[in-house]
């Protein structure tokens, strides 16, 4: 990579780090803010949601914002609003203050996806690579949040937890508004992609009808049944991997009593998924990524179908499931998101990506609802199969997409370079 790669790789790394970092976190406050305010779950639940709902809803405005402010500047509002939102729950007394800091914390978060894949995807050369990295350190703040927050808690008060946690994206704002890159040195000099006028509602209207009459269509409705199958997943296997007999084989030594093995075989899980992203990363440089999305879709089908039977197996065949199923889960990412980046034009590409993580964290968040009432009235086995179901649909529509990749794209959305003709 050269140096304008390196630059926007940094940056751009921190900022997804630490909106995991702070994602992933939050549930760890909930059994303390039960106790704390004297609440029921349901209503802290409608609290939590307040936060979690603008992080996915909130991912279409956040790139229109990209391309009208510049990506590099959204980013750092970003950061900036996720550390004030900590700081706001720090100093919370009541349950209103705390529904108004993960409000905060939601709509700032909305803007880092939308924004960073954008600049990405336009600032970059060796773009493969970087989504690769960019992949690795989201995990790096999936499994950092949640440890570090439950190991402060031990012996610090809450409040004083939440402001420490805000500390290193404090430190990221300073970092953010001091580095330079060039965020369209991948695009072609004859390219706009830079910051624009605000769009009107007809232009909105009118790039949005362009984006969907092509092939981005198709990717769109990938991505959604990714974000199905990922928050479906994700939400509910903690939940039954604590429910498999063979978790009570594993003794633990005196003291770690409340320990429970099923979390450190899901955090593992998200661990290995590093090594899924970059190994994604790396194969989006050389698989055009409609037929690396069909691989990875059917693979993600298979491994759904296999939890059933392989979780009778014993405690080693769960954990090489669950590795092999958290390489892959992660390592699809990559293909989508180069996707995007590969059939849509790059005046429009924060417009992109704030309909493609609409679709991955909006819409994919009905997998809760649906797989809370599949386990609720069904089998475990028959969630797996609803999950799997998911997957299949992801693996026929990148299929229709990899067999038409010319007839797809519109003739004012030519293919950019790294894809086959």
């Amino acid at each position: 990579m050269d140096g304008n790669d390196r630059s926007i790789a940094g940056f751009t790394m921190t900022g997804h780090a630490l909106v995991h970092w702070f994602e992933t976190s939050i549930p760890i406050f909930l059994v303390i803010w039960l106790a704390e305010f004297d609440i029921g779950v349901a209503l802290l639940g409608l609290v939590v949601a307040l936060g979690y709902a603008p992080f996915g809803l909130g991912a279409l405005p956040a790139g229109i914002l990209a391309d009208r402010f510049g990506p590099k500047r959204l980013v750092v509002v970003c950061l900036a609003g996720m550390s004030l939102s900590f700081l706001v729950l720090a100093t919370a007394t009541s349950i209103a203050a705390i529904a108004a800091g993960l409000l905060l914390w939601g709509i700032a978060a909305s803007i880092y996806h939308p924004a960073g894949l954008a600049l990405i995807s336009t600032g970059v050369e060796e773009r493969g690579t970087v989504f690769a990295w960019h992949g690795i350190a989201g995990n790096v703040g999936i499994a950092l949040g949640p440890f570090v927050a439950a190991t402060l808690l031990i012996t610090l008060e809450w409040q004083l937890v939440a402001a420490i946690l805000a500390v290193p994206g404090l430190v990221a704002v300073i970092y953010g508004l001091s580095a330079e890159f060039d965020s369209t040195a991948a695009v072609e000099d004859d390219i706009d992609a830079g910051p624009d006028e605000a769009l009107s509602l007809e232009e909105l209207f009118s790039n949005s009808r362009t984006l969907f009459a092509s092939a981005f269509a198709i990717v769109f409705v990938i991505v959604t049944f990714e974000g199905l199958y990922y928050r479906g997943m994700l939400t509910y296997l903690p939940e039954i991997l604590h429910g498999v007999p063979a978790m009570d084989a594993l003794a633990l030594p005196d003291g770690l009593e409340g320990i429970e093995p099923a979390d450190y075989i899901y955090v593992s899980l998200l661990v290995i998924g590093m090594a899924g992203q970059y190994a994604g990363g790396k194969l989006t440089d050389r698989v055009e990524p409609a037929r690396g999305l069909v691989g990875f879709f059917f693979a993600l089908a298979i491994l759904a179908v296999a939890f059933v039977p392989v979780t009778a197996m014993g405690l080693g065949a769960i954990v090489v499931l669950c590795g092999v199923f958290g390489f892959v889960l992660f390592g699809i990412q990559p293909f989508y998101q180069n996707a995007v980046a590969v059939y849509t034009p790059p005046d429009t590409r924060g417009l992109s990506y704030g309909y493609t993580y609409l679709g991955e964290f909006g819409l994919g968040a009905a997998s809760i609802a649906i797989g809370g009432y599949v386990l609720g009235g069904f089998s475990t086995a028959t969630f797996f199969l609803v999950i799997a179901g998911f997957a299949l649909a992801g693996t026929l529509l990148s299929a229709a997409l990899a067999a038409g990749l010319g007839r797809f794209v519109g003739a004012d959305q030519p293919l950019e370079e790294g894809v086959d003709d």
